[in-house]
């Protein structure tokens, strides 16, 4: 039989799921807080007093309030101070953000992906130089208590190895390791796939709050997939679920980078719908937001490519929507554009080849927070420990300067 929780068990308990309110919900009173918690206002208020000394949260008066009495003091998250390093490693561009407690983008810095190769080394690399920048750029009283990364391709969670990652050639890199190895801040660098991320992002902070079954398509050069249910990200058995973007759509179909053939991301990515539209000399998000600004201005060529690529997007929804009856699935990443430039042929399949009943409910929405969805995953990812011990975790970290 398991033993109960000790008191400082459920004090340290306590105070993450406070500070998880504050900063996934933004600034709360003390009376509101009690209330979603269950917990008396003694203890509410010895637990800010505990986050306030240790420069997680502050407390202030109400700015305005309509009721009499003395006023609730406001509990909100030290923002400014205390941050991540958030890093989102995609196929054609490197970003690297400070972002603070309460989901706040302090600071940020990119990088155009270099030409093939896509080496390890150098992607390390230019992630440690614009990290550093962004440290140097940070207040002396600040800390960071955490490093997140989103990555493209199948990630090993646990040590932060890339298994694969066919748009990038990478296998088997042991890429958390060494770049927490290189940052030298003393942290663990934890990696996570960008398109679960991305759907961990939506379901917190974007299109789909609150939804405990919702699937991310997060499009970029490939097509991932971040699929959640019943609240919980599906994982597998190893970690690698949810590769939606190697979903076989159309047998003996253009080959694919992991090998096969008509997967979704072959039929339905960026390079397809490119070189339908005859336009394999660019990449990018750019190159995608023009094919579709053609085919609104009369492009026929262009046109045709979004219905294509469209019809074939749309019976990779209807098998997911089949398959996992989500409530919402939400389209990221350069999967945004298509989508919206192709959304009647995808809705048109999606009815076609859905199940009525599975999908009579579910809605198609693109990201709300757009190309920072990955990015804000990475974040969670990093305030993952000092949310479940704010202090120990504070505790344990340290600053350097690089």
């Amino acid at each position: 039989m398991k033993a109960a929780p000790s008191p400082e068990e459920i004090r340290r308990h306590n105070l993450g799921t406070l500070l998880r309110h504050v900063h996934l919900s933004g600034p709360a009173s003390r009376a509101e807080l009690a209330e979603r918690m269950g917990l008396n206002r003694s203890t509410i208020m010895a637990l800010t007093s505990d986050l306030t000394s240790a420069g997680l949260v502050s407390e202030e008066l109400p700015r305005t309030t309509g009721k009499a009495g003395r006023p609730s003091l406001v509990v909100r998250p030290e923002s400014a101070r205390v941050h991540v390093l958030a890093l989102d490693v995609g196929a054609d561009r490197l970003t690297v953000a400070r972002v603070g407690l309460g989901g706040v983008v302090l600071d940020r810095r990119n990088a155009p992906r270099q030409p093939d190769p896509f080496h390890p080394e150098e992607v390390v690399s230019v992630l440690v130089g614009l990290s550093r920048q962004l440290m140097r750029r940070a207040r002396p009283d600040t800390v960071c208590v955490g490093v997140g990364a989103a990555f493209s391709g199948i990630v090993r969670q646990e040590d932060g190895v890339v298994r694969r990652s066919p748009n990038l050639g990478w296998t088997d890199v042991p890429f958390g390791a060494e770049l927490g190895r290189r940052l030298g801040l003393g942290l663990r660098v934890s990696v996570g796939n960008d398109a679960n991320l991305g759907a961990l992002a939506e379901r917190t902070r974007g299109a789909g709050v609150g939804l405990d079954d919702l699937i991310y398509l997060h499009g970029d050069v490939g097509i991932g997939g971040g699929v959640i249910v019943g609240g919980r990200l599906l994982g597998g058995v190893g970690g690698y679920g949810g590769e939606v973007g190697h979903m076989v759509v159309n047998p003996g179909g253009r080959p694919c980078g992991c090998g096969s053939h008509g997967c979704l991301e072959a039929e339905a990515g960026e390079l397809a719908l490119l070189a339908a539209a005859g336009r394999t000399g660019r990449t990018g998000r750019e190159a995608v937001a023009a094919v579709v600004d053609a085919a609104d201005r009369g492009d026929v060529t262009a046109r045709d490519a979004l219905h294509r690529v469209g019809d074939w997007l749309g019976y990779g929804v209807a098998n997911l929507v089949n398959i996992f009856n989500p409530a919402m699935v939400v389209f990221g990443g350069v999967l945004r554009e298509i989508y919206l430039g192709s959304a009647a042929q995808v809705r048109s399949r999606l009815a076609l080849a859905g199940l009525g009943a599975a999908r009579e409910q579910v809605r198609l929405r693109t990201s709300e927070l757009g190309d920072e969805a990955t990015l804000m995953g990475a974040a969670e990812l990093a305030f993952a420990d000092v949310l479940a011990d704010p202090l120990e975790a504070l505790a344990r970290s340290k600053n350097p300067l690089p």
